[in-house]
C-alpha cells in the first residue's frame, strides 16, 4: 500500500491523465489532430530544452524508433482517434490495452516469458475490447477505435523497445521524442489538414488551453510525478492505482463531456481493466508504465 501522501500524488496523475482525454477532445475541435499534437510536443520541447542532452551514438537508431513510437505516432493517432470518436469513454478504455499488448511484445522482443495468469489478463482484455467494440458509441464511430488500438500498439512498442535503453531521464526521453516527432507530424499535418494552419491564427484561449494542459498536465507534471513514484516503490504498487486513469475519464465523459455510454462499453471496460489488473499484478512487473494519455 502506497504511503497517504504518494497516493495522493498517483490520483493526482490519474486526475491529470483522465483530464486530458477532455482537454484534448476539446481542442481537437479546432485543431485538426495531428497539428494539436505536434503543437502540445512543441511546448513540451520548449519547456524541456534543458534536457536535450547529447545522447550517446550506439543508442541512436533505437532511440529515434522509439521517439516516433511514443511520440508522433502514438499521440497523433491518440488524438485522432478521439477527433473521429466524438467520445472520451470508449478511447480512455480501449487505449488501456496497450498493457497486454506489452506483455506480448516483451515476450516476442525481451524473451520474458507471460505465466498463466498473464496470459488470462491478456485474453480478459482483448475479450473486453471485444466487447466494448458493439456499444452503440464505438458502433458510430468504428474507425476511432481502430486507431485508438493502433495509438496502443505503438505506445507498446516504443515502451518494449525503450526498455532497451537504460540510465535515461524520462525528461531527457521526452524532450528528445518532442524534437524527433515534430518534424514527422508536421508533414503528416501537411499532407492530411492542408488547411491546418488556418486553425492557428483563429485559435481562442480555450483552444490553446487545450494544449498547455496537454503539455504541463500530462506530459510534465504527470510524468514527473509518476517519475518520483517509481523511484520510490514498485511497479506493481503503483500500476494499480493509476488504473483509475479511465475511471476518471469516462467519469468525466460522461458529467462534462456528454458521453451515455451502454452496457457494452462498460462491461467491455470492466473486462479490460481487470485483464490489465491481472498483467500488472502477475506478470507486469517488468512492464515499464508510461502515459497513455
Amino acid at each position: 500500500m502506497l504511503p497517504a501522501r504518494d497516493l495522493g500524488f498517483a490520483l493526482l496523475i490519474c486526475l491529470a491523465w483522465a483530464g486530458n482525454f477532455l482537454a484534448s477532445a476539446a481542442a481537437v475541435q479546432h485543431f485538426p489532430p495531428i497539428l494539436f499534437t505536434a503543437l502540445r510536443l512543441l511546448l513540451v520541447l520548449t519547456l524541456l530544452l534543458r534536457f536535450l542532452k547529447p545522447l550517446p551514438r550506439s543508442l541512436w537508431r533505437t532511440f529515434v524508433f522509439v521517439a516516433l513510437c511514443n511520440g508522433a505516432l502514438h499521440f497523433g493517432f491518440n488524438h485522432w482517434s478521439i477527433a473521429a470518436a466524438g467520445d472520451i469513454s470508449s478511447v480512455a478504455l480501449s487505449l488501456q490495452s496497450y498493457i497486454p499488448m506489452t506483455a506480448i511484445l516483451a515476450w516476442w522482443l525481451l524473451d520474458e516469458r507471460p505465466t498463466a495468469m498473464t496470459w488470462l489478463g491478456i485474453t480478459v482484455a482483448f475479450a473486453g475490447v471485444a466487447v466494448l467494440a458493439f456499444d452503440p458509441l464505438v458502433l458510430d464511430a468504428p474507425r476511432a477505435l481502430v486507431l485508438s488500438l493502433i495509438a496502443a500498439g505503438t505506445l507498446a512498442v516504443g515502451t518494449v523497445l525503450l526498455r532497451r535503453l537504460p540510465g535515461l531521464h524520462p525528461f531527457q526521453v521526452q524532450a528528445w521524442a518532442a524534437a524527433i516527432s515534430i518534424p514527422p507530424l508536421l508533414l503528416w499535418s501537411f499532407a492530411l489538414e492542408p488547411w491546418s494552419l488556418a486553425t492557428i491564427v483563429d485559435a481562442s484561449v480555450p483552444d490553446w488551453g487545450g494544449v498547455v494542459y496537454s503539455a504541463l498536465a500530462a506530459s510534465l507534471i504527470g510524468h514527473g510525478l509518476l517519475y518520483g513514484l517509481l523511484q520510490r516503490h514498485a511497479v506493481a504498487q503503483v500500476t494499480p492505482v493509476l488504473m483509475l486513469t479511465p475511471v476518471f475519464a469516462v467519469a468525466l465523459g460522461v458529467l462534462v463531456w456528454g458521453d451515455r455510454p451502454g452496457p457494452q462499453l462498460l462491461i467491455g471496460g470492466v473486462l479490460v481493466l481487470l485483464g490489465v489488473l491481472l498483467v500488472v499484478l502477475k506478470g507486469g512487473r517488468k512492464v515499464q508504465v508510461k502515459s497513455a494519455a
